[in-house]
């Protein structure tokens, strides 16, 4: 009779040891991740762990009460020594390191099947419990979420595809990464310089010669200027000049509503104005609204899965305006 009840004392001492590293090692705002996305053992054990220090201040009651009645029973079948070695063997070993070695790493496993006995038991402990968790959460505050840098989020990405658990593979790694970065980095990183960049003249004819100018240079759109290639005063694009007649100049085909992109301004800001704008292309300016360059929804998407995109023109001319 002895050795079974040191044995049930020795395994709620486990069990309040073990659940307490368990419960508080599991993120609140983890939880509620899992639990919106339909994990069953996050949306039981949520409803406690949610109240933190209430939770905490009930384990940690059950944890030293078990263990004081443990230590007095010991003390009543053993002397001296004896039982304080024997006491604090048996707790040691069986109600703290086994328990908290265990439970620490399967604690969702543990947490929701435990939950609702512990749920009670906060019930049950209130009066004692609850004024204590009061006063800590007044002078702790809340629990803050866990948040990570973008680096410590690629790090987490990389880990995640070098596990063989993870259903995270390269390519997915390369594209979070891109996502990750691409916000970072400036316009001038990623255009196409004007040096490289086909220009039509607003005054050029729209004849047979100018036709088969662009059919040959293969693009679908041309930044047009006007007087000097520093001055961009709209973009010519390929469909347009189907309608127009041979008479028509480049200037009255154009398109003059086009997006200004500053040379410093960040890619994820450009790719906002873009999508909302329904553009593809943006005229990149410098401080003194002279024509740089041009960068294209393409030169973004391809720093974001950081793996370059050719197309059928590409082959012939690497370099697309």
């Amino acid at each position: 009779m002895d050795y079974l009840i040191t044995a049930i004392l020795l395994l709620f001492s486990a069990l309040f040891s073990g659940l307490t590293l368990g419960f508080m090692s599991l993120d609140v705002y983890t939880l509620k991740r899992k639990a919106r996305l339909g994990d069953k053992q996050a949306k039981r054990i949520l409803p406690v762990r949610k109240k933190g220090n209430h939770l905490l201040t009930t384990l940690l009651l059950g944890n030293v009460a078990v263990n004081a009645v443990l230590a007095i029973y010991l003390g009543s079948i053993a002397t001296g020594v004896v039982a304080g070695l024997l006491a604090t063997s048996l707790i040691f070993i069986f109600g703290e390191i086994v328990p908290q070695a265990v439970i620490s790493r399967h604690a969702m496993f543990f947490g929701a099947r435990a939950a609702p006995a512990i749920g009670i038991l906060m019930k049950v402990s209130w009066p004692i419990t609850y004024p204590i968790a009061y006063v800590l959460d007044h002078f702790l505050g809340k629990e803050l979420p866990t948040l990570y840098s973008k680096h410590e989020l690629m790090e987490i990405i990389s880990e995640h595809e070098d596990a063989k658990e993870s259903t995270i593979d390269q390519d997915e790694e390369r594209i979070l990464h891109g996502a990750l970065q691409f916000s970072n980095k400036p316009v001038s990183a990623v255009m196409t310089p004007k040096d490289v960049v086909t220009l039509l003249d607003a005054n050029r004819l729209l004849d047979e010669e100018t036709r088969n100018y662009i059919k040959d240079e293969g693009y679908s759109r041309y930044p047009v200027y006007a007087g000097s290639p520093r001055h961009i005063c709209g973009i010519l694009y390929i469909l347009d000049i189907i309608i127009a007649p041979t008479t028509a100049r480049v200037g009255e085909v154009c398109e003059r509503g086009f997006l200004r992109v500053r040379l410093g301004e960040k890619l994820d800001n450009v790719l906002g104005r873009m999508l909302k704008h329904q553009q593809h292309m943006g005229i990149v300016l410098d401080d003194q609204q002279h024509f740089v360059g041009v960068i294209t929804l393409e030169d973004i998407l391809e720093e974001v899965i950081q793996h370059e995109i050719y197309d059928e023109q590409d082959e012939a001319t690497p370099i697309v305006s």
